[in-house]
């Protein structure tokens, strides 16, 4: 863990109470919180799904929450009940972003709509992460990254590729990448709020924004109309594109420009390819790609790997060894600039995380606080939000008695 004197980061003094759960919502504010965001994690009773995701030392404190929960503070409410809702009312009144990953219908039901929201807190930028936009005919469905990938064509993408069965990406792709826009999103909201004293909701669908991902690569010659050919970047499709196989393990590689692949037909003593109508230019090799990249598996078969990836440093082509999970961890580069941070949490003891991303000179980014256990902030944050003991009380545990004036201190 870092020390209280570490930089809060740029972005100190923004205030997020974040209702999402499992990876997508999560993953923004976190990205937020590393930026030095004052980030409350609301939890039901039961807690965030992915607390239950092991490996894991303790129940509720598994290895994926611990990453995407850092620098977040947990506060428990039961939003179904009067006394949850008016609290997180209380709460929205004192932050800049209040962000949720159920449908909008959910929130309604919950009586914590955008309008009941914003009549708390105009300023308030109210920012829903879901699966389809609600000018939509899916408007409403439920949505998963698998069934993201799959709708935006990254699975049939793979198996156009492959040649084997679709397949999703093993990582939680659309999750991570529709988080990161979750997380501009709510940047920009907090500008233009701090701009013009008013808030506005704000919508960031996961299929629209995979989509565009995708077709920001795959639109081919639909990007015209008449149309000017099929869909796809071809260099992305051909079958030869992933690590090659050489004499004894893999390697990666990337000949791409005109200069790589004349130095790359130095290295082979293929000079004369130069002068092949398929491989002389840029545009030759792109309507040639599968031919091409044939061309550079079966040659790549012919060494062994240490041998390629010297040759390739030596010629300044891009190029780099096929790494595994635990090659990726044990990376010198990884080691020297500190990737993964050895922190030393209260209940989970020594654990280590990804670091932050990206160097400031004058606001450095740090971990200054481990993931939560469930519920471990709710009374410091209910007080600073202005909350009466009794309040505080019956919300912790709704069978007490006691009145609560609204929650507020007189």
């Amino acid at each position: 863990m870092t020390t209280a004197q570490a930089s809060a980061g740029p972005l100190e003094g923004i205030r997020i109470l974040d209702l999402s759960s499992v990876v997508m919502g999560p993953y923004a504010t976190q990205i937020l919180g590393d930026l030095g965001a004052d980030v409350i994690k609301l939890e039901s009773p039961t807690g965030d799904n992915m607390r239950a995701v092991g490996p894991m030392r303790n129940p509720g404190m598994g290895a994926i929450y611990l990453h995407l929960n850092r620098n977040k503070r947990s506060i428990v409410l039961d939003l179904k009940t009067p006394e949850g809702r008016q609290a997180c009312l209380d709460l929205a009144k004192t932050v800049d972003v209040l962000l949720y990953n159920v449908r909008p219908q959910a929130m309604a039901r919950l009586g914590l709509s955008y309008e009941e929201v914003a009549q708390a807190n105009p300023k308030l930028v109210y920012v829903g992460a879901y699966g389809f936009g609600s000018n939509g005919p899916y408007a409403g469905k439920p949505a998963y990254d698998d069934l993201i990938q799959g709708m935006t064509a990254i699975a049939s993408l793979y198996q156009q590729n492959s040649g084997d069965v679709p397949r999703y990406a093993p990582l939680t792709l659309a999750d991570r990448a529709v988080g990161m826009q979750v997380a501009i999103a709510m940047l920009a909201g907090v500008i233009q709020a701090r701009a013009s004293g008013q808030g506005q909701a704000i919508e960031v669908p996961m299929f629209e924004a995979m989509a565009q991902l995708v077709l920001g690569d795959h639109l081919g010659g639909e990007t015209f109309s008449p149309s000017e050919g099929a869909t796809g970047y071809a260099r992305l499709l051909v079958s030869y594109r992933r690590p090659y196989a050489t004499a004894n393990g893999y390697v990666s590689v990337l000949i791409y420009n005109d200069k790589h692949w004349a130095r790359f037909f130095e290295i082979i003593g293929r000079s004369d390819l130069l002068q092949d109508p398929r491989f002389s230019t840029h545009t030759a090799r792109a309507r040639h790609i599968d031919e091409a990249y044939c061309f550079v598996s079966e040659t790549l078969a012919t060494n062994t790997s240490e041998y390629w990836l010297q040759a390739f440093n030596d010629a300044d082509i891009p190029s780099a060894p096929l790494y595994s999970v635990d090659d990726l961890i044990a990376d010198p580069h990884l080691k020297q600039v500190g990737m993964l941070k050895d922190l030393q949490h209260p209940s989970e003891g020594a654990i280590r995380s990804p670091a932050p991303v990206g160097n400031y000179s004058r606001t450095p980014l740090s971990i200054r606080r481990n993931a939560p256990r469930l519920g471990e902030h709710t009374e410091e944050v209910l007080r600073e939000a202005g909350l009466a003991t009794t309040a505080i009380d019956k919300v912790m545990d709704p069978t007490s008695t006691g009145t609560t004036n609204n929650g507020k201190l007189s």
